[in-house]
């Protein structure tokens, strides 16, 4: 895998974080000239697109391409003009939002991620039938999860913005990019990495509950714009689901998962451990919110919603790509400058996740603002980029 791909992706989420830091300043300081929806726009399409998208690209070729296949022209073209879809997203969407430049960036994204499907549909070799499951799922959600963007226009044009079609069309779009295309995509590449034989007809019960309850579990933010309680039945069901498939996981895994977590680094183990628990709480999280008053608040208070939407980006599928980044010696791991990076990373990703639901639940108890709360976030915060930073400047020195 070329390096530059690698770096570039680095490069692409230290400034998806540096835009986040700069939203939690504007708590804390109002500054003057800085549209907030704007940025934010920004910042969740470069993580989103410019981080996890390209990331998992570079994987997904890397681990599934033949080595004769990845010297194809079309690869490194492709990347190179999905990222430049990223930069025009990194430029327009802070500076105008959702204009004429920043929708053709977008679209000009989508249409390199249909041709990336085609091509890795024609071209990997997928040895197990996991990963040839997991992996064909995860594209098929990924290019499903774009009907959603299709419907944009069409909801604006003919309901509004504030219609319930354009709202569903949007968490439609989310759903499906992460727990769809992102999530089966690590674990196709976990079961690749991992090299885990699992039996035939226990991954296929895994797999039938896995995305069943992806489907069911879209009910929830549905229920956001349209109120019937068949909804919240469907979650529910979804949730549960979801919980048994995840337990399966476990069984599947746990007879050979010490074969490969033992000859790990400490620091590959401890990302590997990150995700996983990560993993674990976001199912508890819905455990939870299958009370019928906190999944009625839990979509009102932001700091909720932007709490969880950070544990699955940035614990679970984060989590996960940096322990194949380690694994495979994109980052090494022996260097104390990326122990110093991803254990600073982590710490301020736990530290703000404590804070982000601290608020959230202080709100709900007390209606009023944690003290200095906003203060403390951005000062956490200042964590994520450093530890970026540290990471992304040690690609630049030859090992």
């Amino acid at each position: 895998m070329k390096k530059s791909w690698i770096f570039v992706c680095f490069i692409n989420f230290l400034i998806a974080s540096l835009m986040g830091l700069l939203l939690r300043l504007m708590y804390v300081y109002p500054i003057k000239g800085i549209n907030f929806q704007f940025l934010m726009h920004g910042h969740s399409h470069v993580a989103m697109l410019g981080w996890v998208y390209l990331m998992l690209y570079c994987l997904i070729i890397h681990f599934f391409v033949p080595k004769e296949a990845q010297q194809k022209p079309i690869y490194n073209r492709l990347f190179w003009i999905t990222q430049v879809a990223v930069v025009g997203m990194m430029i327009d969407f802070p500076a105008q939002g959702y204009a004429f430049a920043s929708i053709l960036f977008s679209t000009l994204h989508i249409f390199c991620s249909y041709h990336f499907v085609h091509l890795i549909w024609k071209d990997a070799e997928l040895s197990t039938f996991p990963e040839k499951r997991m992996l064909r799922t995860a594209l098929f959600f990924m290019v499903l999860s774009t009907l959603g963007v299709w419907c944009l226009g069409p909801a604006v044009g003919i309901m509004g913005k504030a219609s319930a079609f354009y709202q569903i069309a949007i968490q439609f779009f989310l759903h499906f990019q992460f727990n769809g295309w992102f999530i089966f995509a690590v674990l196709a590449l976990f079961f690749k990495q991992s090299k885990i034989n699992i039996e035939e007809k226990k991954f296929r019960l895994f797999y039938n509950l896995f995305v069943t309850a992806t489907v069911l579990t879209l009910a929830l933010p549905v229920s956001w714009s349209l109120s019937n309680p068949i909804f919240y039945w469907i979650n529910a069901v979804g949730v549960l689901i979801q919980l048994i498939s995840l337990v399966l996981f476990a069984q599947l895994i746990q007879t050979q998962f010490q074969a490969f977590f033992k000859p790990l680094s400490s620091l590959e183990k401890t990302v590997y451990r990150f995700a996983l628990c990560s993993l674990a709480l976001k199912i508890i999280i819905q455990l939870v919110v299958l009370v019928p008053e906190l999944a009625h608040v839990s979509h009102e208070i932001r700091d909720f919603v932007v709490g969880y939407i950070h544990l699955t980006m940035l614990g679970i599928i984060t989590g996960f790509l940096f322990g194949f980044a380690l694994q495979n010696g994109f980052l090494n791991s022996k260097k104390p400058i990326i122990k110093w990076g991803i254990n600073l990373f982590l710490l301020g990703f736990v530290v703000t996740e404590i804070l982000l639901f601290l608020q959230g639940t202080w709100l709900l108890l007390n209606n009023t603002s944690f003290p200095d709360y906003y203060q403390n976030l951005f000062i956490a915060s200042i964590a994520l980029p450093l530890g970026l930073l540290f990471i992304t400047g040690s690609l630049l020195k030859k090992d």
